[in-house]
């Protein structure tokens, strides 16, 4: 069915001409049409425009072009900038706004060729891992619509676990990538750092987000970070590394490789999650893997960093959002991101900078060289994505720290900005997705999907869909 394309059978199908990609286009428009009033997943839906650009690649196709995603329909998260189509950070601030120009991840998707479906449903400025903070409602986890799809990038996530499109973009500060992709039962990719432009982004933490692929296989957020990865000029923290193929190396054998685990990670989960996440490991050890127990620090000290290196970034990046400029004014701006603002202006604040930001600042480098001392002993870091399965709606109202407790598992890692990939790892009782992610040292994208992709080769949990 169409509904199931990976990215790779979706560009066979059009190099093979067995459809076209306004078939396509539109078989996915009408599923969106049909699943939305159950699932909730997009703030816009670009039918116009995404009829024209399938239009346009069914033009090329005809002509030979081999454009990496040519014609295939993929979603965008709300804070990326499209220029022409509103971008809302699925805050009622930016509810009119209409940007002049594209994102340069937006940018390098068109020019590959993909076709833009729609923009998702987010947590309101990114502030959350649920998707409920969202000033438009919130998005329903696709395996049971009384749970939440996690977030920020819910929306993308459940659009992808729902198949209303091939593939989306979501953006990471603290696990908004990984965490959904975990509740939602897809892949999800955290790039290092500076390894994907954020120019054209609506910022939360600028030291801290990375845009990423979210996907149906690994297989094919390789193939999307091969396209978004690289130095740009609008973006000086955009690292200047050669980028890889990171398709190439999806194959290799990953006998002798060395998995570290850490059991102050696997003691944060409910005991289902515990139980698969153990049961995965012993897939990579019947694929020649050695398993050791490493030392990391405990995740809880990232809740604190996270905490007041985000809000002070927030009360920084939305001091712009005055209403004069563009956007609305302040009034609208929700309760999360009132409680941000203050929480950040707080720590950055005479008196008190020293007392917090410094001083988390500085642990943030403790957390940095705590995970360089443990890749000298091991080559990736193994464990679960999220303590939980993905939690019932309402879990996050009247808990201002829903999110860090939600990101424990991953914070550490986006704080240190390390990349991060999570693949589903089984299913609890309820038949929710576990999610596993793998850890590598920065700029390891190669490594951690191999890993991630002789997992998945050797499992069929990527391959069940939710009934909808």
């Amino acid at each position: 069915m169409l509904n199931n394309l990976s990215l790779q059978q979706a560009k066979q199908l059009l190099r093979q001409k067995k459809a076209t990609s306004l078939e396509l286009t539109r078989f996915y428009l009408e599923r969106i049409k049909k699943l939305e009033p159950k699932i909730s997943a997009f703030i816009t839906v670009c039918e116009k425009e995404a009829q024209d650009q399938a239009k346009k690649a069914d033009e090329l196709l005809s002509q030979g072009d081999k454009k990496p995603l040519l014609g295939i329909p993929i979603s965008v998260k709300d804070n990326f900038n499209t220029i022409g189509i509103q971008t809302t950070a699925s805050s009622k601030v930016l509810e009119s706004y209409i940007p002049p120009y594209d994102a340069t991840v937006v940018a390098s998707l068109k020019r590959a060729g993909a076709v833009i479906v729609g923009k998702t449903n987010m947590d309101a400025w990114a502030h959350g891992s649920s998707t409920e903070t969202s000033d438009f409602g919130p998005t329903k986890n696709p395996w049971n619509i009384k749970t939440l799809p996690g977030g920020s990038s819910g929306g993308s996530a459940a659009s992808v676990a729902a198949d209303e499109v091939v593939a989306s973009i979501g953006s990471e500060t603290a696990g908004s990538i990984r965490q959904p992709a975990a509740w939602c039962g897809v892949v999800g990719l955290k790039p290092t750092y500076g390894r994907v432009s954020r120019y054209g982004v609506v910022a939360m933490g600028s030291s801290l987000d990375s845009p990423g692929p979210i996907t149906k296989t690994v297989e094919d957020s390789a193939m999307i970070l091969n396209i978004l990865a690289g130095k740009d000029k609008f973006d000086a923290t955009t690292s200047p590394n050669i980028v890889e193929d990171y398709s190439k190396n999806l194959n290799k054998n990953i006998s002798g490789l060395k998995i570290g685990i850490s059991s102050k990670y696997f003691k944060k989960c409910e005991s289902e999650v515990e139980k698969k996440v153990e049961q995965a490991l012993k897939v990579f050890e019947e694929l020649g893997a050695k398993i050791q127990e490493i030392k990391l620090f405990d995740p809880q000290y990232a809740i604190a960093v996270y905490t007041i290196i985000q809000r002070a970034e927030v009360s920084s990046n939305l001091a712009r959002y005055d209403g004069i400029r563009y956007g609305n004014g302040r009034s609208k701006f929700g309760e999360e991101a009132k409680r941000r603002i203050m929480l950040g202006t707080y720590a950055l604040s005479a008196g008190y900078y020293d007392q917090y930001y410094n001083k988390a600042q500085k642990v943030r480098t403790l957390i940095i060289e705590d995970f360089k001392k443990a890749f000298k002993q091991v080559d990736v870091i193994v464990g679960p994505t999220s303590p939980s399965t993905a939690l019932p709606l309402g879990a996050s109202k009247g808990h201002p720290m829903f999110g860090e407790m939600a990101d424990i598992l991953v914070e550490p890692s986006s704080i240190a900005g390390l990349p991060g990939i999570n693949v589903p790892c089984g299913f609890s009782r309820e038949d929710l997705p576990v999610g596993m992610q793998i850890i590598g040292p920065q700029f390891s994208e190669s490594i951690i999907l191999n890993v991630a992709n002789q997992f998945e080769k050797n499992t069929d949990f990527h391959k069940v869909k939710p009934k909808l």
